[in-house]
């Protein structure tokens, strides 16, 4: 099996520590990166190849990750010239991608298991698979139903429920034969391309542990819950020392 990771990212909510230090090398605990705890993840679910798409202090990613060998990877690069959005960096490798194969960002700590997404994608026979976590926002107003301009409807400080994409995906390489290589392209794009052709993308539903370290805030939890984490993160090497 084989993994894109997306990390070419600046990181612009995680300034200023990320003016140094790209996204996925930022630190988790005294011992652990980001990425070496997603890749140790991708090793342990059964994966042996990783493509790591690189930008923004790429270098210092190649120079940590070197060619994957200490987790029992095979890892390359694909380095951007220019910023190319989500999905734009496997436009240019299109042709070497397998048939079958797991996108991810790389600022993502979950305990998904990555194997398992990728083969109900392939199951699930569609060009895009988007692991997907319940959220619940509660509202701090009065919500009133209006229909011209009466009121048809009033909910007290609801609570609303929604489906997020989690930065995780399957994905078929027939996907990406319409575009052009070099293009910026993101994954909101995407899929609102897949919705106007009809080609409807499927979803893996997730009700584990999930932290998007984009923001300020969860990556202190994320440094804050690691002894309670550790469990989590890493299922298959409880040996490691914290």
């Amino acid at each position: 099996m084989h993994a894109v990771i997306l990390a070419g990212g600046k990181g612009v909510r995680l300034r200023p520590y990320t003016t140094t230090l790209p996204k996925p090398l930022m630190p988790i605990g005294d011992n652990h990166a980001i990425l070496e705890i997603v890749l140790n993840q991708l090793a342990d679910c059964g994966f042996r190849s990783v493509t790591l798409a690189i930008n923004h202090l790429g270098p210092l990613i190649r120079a940590y990750v070197g060619d994957g060998a200490r987790w029992g990877l095979r890892v390359d690069y694909v380095e951007e010239d220019r910023p190319l959005s989500t999905v734009g960096p496997l436009f240019n490798i299109r042709d070497s991608l397998p048939e079958h194969f797991l996108v991810m960002n790389g600022d993502v700590l979950t305990d998904l298991d990555y194997g398992d997404l990728l083969h109900r994608h392939e199951l699930a026979r569609t060009g895009l698979t988007v692991a997907v976590a319940e959220r619940t926002h509660k509202i701090d107003f009065g919500v009133l139903d209006v229909e011209s301009t009466r009121i048809v409807g009033f909910r007290e400080k609801p609570h609303l429920r929604y489906q997020v994409s989690m930065g995780v995906y399957g994905m078929s390489r027939r996907t990406l034969a319409p575009y052009q290589p070099g293009r910026a392209f993101g994954f909101d794009q995407l899929v609102l391309d897949l919705l106007a052709r009809g080609e409807y993308p499927d979803t893996y539903p997730f009700t584990g542990f999930w932290l998007d370290i984009g923001r300020p805030e969860d990556y202190d939890e994320a440094n804050r819950r690691l002894a309670e984490l550790r469990p989590v993160l890493f299922r298959q090497r409880q040996e490691e020392p914290v």
